[in-house]
């Protein structure tokens, strides 16, 4: 049995930004903590809960220094998280275009557009994520399974590889790895 041959989406500027996170530095407006703390994260054992960390570094993704464009994204976290994709989708088209600087907005954003199978708007919103937060291991792991879902699986496996560089604790990818053995893995 041959494996299907990938589709068209256009990925390559994409996984080239992928490629590139170890060498980026991330935007200098995000806080600074967030060194730290995913310093601690890549640590085999950390002193304390990897769940603590990753709690952390999220809420520091999610957080803005203004509460309107916060309240914004809490609203449609919410809407996400309830299937109201229709009324995320106003919330988060809001929050990019007042807060270009975010990128958690427009990984929320990419999120909804994967969601919803607009896998084309989704790369192109996890590549400004990645341009301004190359750390951002959940916009990797996305572009990761948008990769799955059009039979790239040479770009799967490279973009879950280098977000366990960032994040080694998340174990749904190491057996999402697992399951990408080398014989489906031809070049392409």
């Amino acid at each position: 049995m041959t494996s299907p041959l990938p589709s068209p989406l256009p990925i390559d500027p994409v996984f080239q930004l992928v490629l590139e996170v170890p060498a980026r530095a991330p935007c200098p407006d995000l806080p600074h903590r967030l060194t730290d703390l995913f310093r601690e994260l890549a640590m085999e054992e950390p002193p304390r809960p990897v769940e603590e960390i990753e709690d952390q570094i999220w809420a520091l993704w999610s957080s803005h220094e203004d509460r309107i464009a916060e309240e914004t994204m809490a609203a449609a976290v919410e809407a996400l998280g309830s299937g109201e994709l229709k009324k995320a989708k106003p919330l988060l088209d809001h929050l990019v275009a007042m807060c270009p600087g975010w990128p958690e907005a427009w990984n929320k954003r990419a999120t909804l557009a994967s969601i919803e199978k607009r896998d084309a708007d989704s790369l192109l919103d996890i590549a400004q994520t990645l341009r301004l937060e190359p750390r951002h291991f959940g916009a990797i792991a996305g572009f990761g399974n948008l990769c799955l879902r059009h039979g790239h699986l040479n770009e799967a496996r490279a973009a879950f590889q280098i977000a366990l560089g960032i994040n080694p604790h998340m174990e749904d990818l190491r057996d999402m790895l697992e399951n990408l053995s080398p014989h489906h893995l031809m070049l392409h």
